[in-house]
C-alpha cells in the first residue's frame, strides 16, 4: 500500500493535497483497493458549500457503493471530470489522475487535524 509523505489523510481513508488555501481531494490507494474495480463516480458540484465530513461524493466498484467524504470545510472550486468517462482512474491512479475535486479551504485548522502519512499508516494497520 502507497501512503505518500506529502498529504494529509481522513480516517475515512480520503487524502487531502495542499496547495496554498487550496486542497485537492481522492481517495487513498488503501480505500481504492478495498472498493475494487471502480465502475462510477459522481462528482460534487462546482460551487457547493461543504463541511468536514459530509458526503459529497458517491463511488460505485465491483463490489459495493461507498461515499467518500469531505475531509476538510470550504467551497467545491474544482471537479476531475475526467472520471465520468474513465473511473478506474481511481483504481489505476488515486493520488494523480484519480482526485475528485478540489475544495477552497473555510478553517485551515482542518487541514492540520488531519492524519499525517505515519498516523493513517498505523489506523490501516489496526
Amino acid at each position: 500500500m502507497h501512503v505518500p509523505d506529502d498529504l494529509r489523510y481522513s480516517t475515512d481513508h480520503e487524502w487531502a493535497r495542499a496547495d496554498g488555501l487550496r486542497v485537492r481531494i481522492g481517495i487513498t490507494d488503501y480505500a481504492q483497493d478495498a472498493l475494487g474495480d471502480v465502475v462510477y463516480i459522481e462528482v460534487p458540484e462546482v460551487g457547493a458549500a461543504v463541511a468536514a465530513n459530509e458526503k459529497i461524493s458517491e463511488v460505485e466498484s465491483t463490489k459495493s457503493v461507498s461515499d467518500i467524504f469531505a475531509p476538510v470545510s470550504g467551497s467545491i472550486v474544482e471537479v476531475n471530470a475526467e472520471l465520468a468517462d474513465a473511473p478506474q482512474k481511481l483504481n489505476e491512479d488515486p493520488y494523480g489522475d484519480g482526485w475528485i475535486c478540489v475544495i477552497e479551504l473555510a478553517d485551515e485548522s482542518e487541514l492540520a487535524a488531519l492524519l499525517d502519512a505515519e498516523a493513517y499508516e498505523k489506523l490501516t494497520e489496526a
